[in-house]
């Protein structure tokens, strides 16, 4: 009798521990189809406004858009402070007051915009461009102070609530698409498309504002703490770094194209990026879905449920890759026209990149969970360092190809130089495995 009660107790531990799993599961899943159908709406959209912008204005002027944007994103990193992960973390693990930490965490951010754009202006003065370029620079700049209330955002992703925030951007969707195609119809100058940038920035702080307090959560219970503001910058320094050393990654070929090239060069490589990030949204959804489940991970006992992910997206990717390169030639041309030609090339090889972006981004939030922010800093710091010596090579040679290859060779690099990191090994191992397609803990037995 008693083994009979024994065995029915353990029939419901097993069902109860079921049902919690597959909870689980439901919540990650229906969190990450939110983000997954917001980002493909949004890229759908954003796919016909802006084939139709850069037809409107022309390789040159869109050169000058993208280069500006460019400029502010490089510059930009230094607002985020590198808090985004990591007031995540601690909203998760609740060790620090939520209003408190939020409060903390956008003044800050809101400091970093204002510096970010007193840098920008003295920087403006010391590279040598146009007026006008100029001048759309720090129209573009002003949209960094309203990313301050992005902590909100921070706030719904530890709730494993997206939805609020795919709300949010579907509202900046719906507001700033007329917009744009009002500017187009009219025939607006550029400046013109440059403030629609700090509109969607203010869009959506108000939007994000609104869905706080739906939560029956209000902004005005944020509070300042400076002992909490010295931690998460002394938790949060080499991610600042590491954040700089990312813009520069994504954004210092663009930069360099204008110094070494022309304007009407970036215009070319700007649609080649542009057509090549359609598809980089896929891992970088799934990472920032799942970021708050690998936080409560044992990466030990789950080593084998992350290879086989690594392995099932790490081909899925390049199988895309693939057909990227099939499809290009007949795509640029249909969507930009004939004129946008140069900027086939660009796509075929930066194309290439996102596999091996998605490793480096799991390696990133492994390392983030670890706590390892000094080891994100070194990697960070190697994959610019490779791009801006690859493009001082290349571009002067190869323009917009030797910018492509730049950023492809930076990103193989960084994976392979995993291997040379002590606290990267043990990852790289686990990718090895995944990429290899051999068994789980291959390299852990090996040893």
């Amino acid at each position: 009798m008693r083994n009979v009660f024994d065995k029915s107790v353990s029939t419901l531990t097993e069902k109860v521990q079921i049902i919690k799993i597959n909870h689980t599961i439901r919540t990650y899943f229906f969190n990450t189809s939110w983000l997954f159908f917001e980002q493909i709406v949004r890229m759908s959209v954003g796919l016909f406004v802006g084939v139709w912008v850069a037809r409107f204005l022309g390789p040159a002027q869109f050169g000058i858009l993208n280069y500006a944007q460019s400029l502010v994103g490089l510059f930009g990193a230094i607002a985020t402070l590198g808090l985004n992960n990591i007031v995540i973390r601690e909203l998760v693990k609740k060790r620090i007051d939520k209003n408190v930490l939020l409060g903390t965490a956008f003044l800050m951010k809101l400091i970093g915009g204002f510096f970010v754009v007193v840098l920008l202006t003295l920087a403006i003065n010391i590279i040598p461009t146009d007026f006008y370029t100029k001048f759309i620079v720090l129209i573009v700049a002003s949209s960094t102070i309203f990313q301050s209330f992005n902590v909100i955002d921070f706030f719904f992703q530890a709730k494993v609530k997206s939805k609020f925030v795919v709300y949010v951007n579907f509202i900046v969707l719906l507001i700033c698409t007329p917009v744009k195609v009002a500017l187009l119809v009219i025939k607006a100058p550029l400046e013109a498309f440059a403030f629609v940038a700090v509109l969607e920035s203010i869009v959506s702080a108000v939007g994000l504002i609104f869905f706080y307090r739906s939560n029956k959560e209000d902004i005005r219970e944020w509070k300042f703490d400076k002992s909490v503001s010295i931690a998460l910058l002394k938790d949060s320094w080499p991610l600042i770094l590491s954040s700089i050393s990312i813009s520069i990654g994504m954004r210092i070929d663009q930069v360099m194209l204008k110094s070494f090239m022309n304007e009407t060069t970036v215009g070319f490589y700007a649609v080649g990026v542009k057509f090549a990030e359609i598809f980089n949204f896929i891992p970088m959804i799934i990472s920032q879905s799942i970021y708050p489940k690998i936080v409560g991970m044992d990466l030990d006992k789950e080593r084998n449920t992350l290879v086989i992910l690594i392995r099932y997206l790490f081909y899925g990717l390049v199988l895309l890759s693939l057909g990227v390169n099939i499809a290009s030639s007949y795509a640029v041309t249909i969507l930009y026209g004939q004129e946008y030609a140069s900027s086939i090339t660009v796509v075929n090889i930066l194309i290439w990149s996102i596999p091996f972006t998605f490793l480096n981004i799991v390696t990133s939030t492994i390392l983030q969970k670890l706590n390892k922010n000094t080891t994100i800093l070194f990697r960070q710091l190697i994959i610019a360092a490779i791009n801006i010596l690859v493009n001082v090579i290349l571009i002067p040679m190869y323009g917009i190809e030797g910018a492509s290859f730049g950023t492809l060779l930076a990103d193989i690099s960084l994976f392979i130089f995993g291997i040379l990191i002590p606290n990267e090994r043990w990852i790289f191992y686990l990718r090895m495995e995944a990429i290899l397609l051999l068994p789980g803990a291959y390299f852990k037995k090996a040893k």
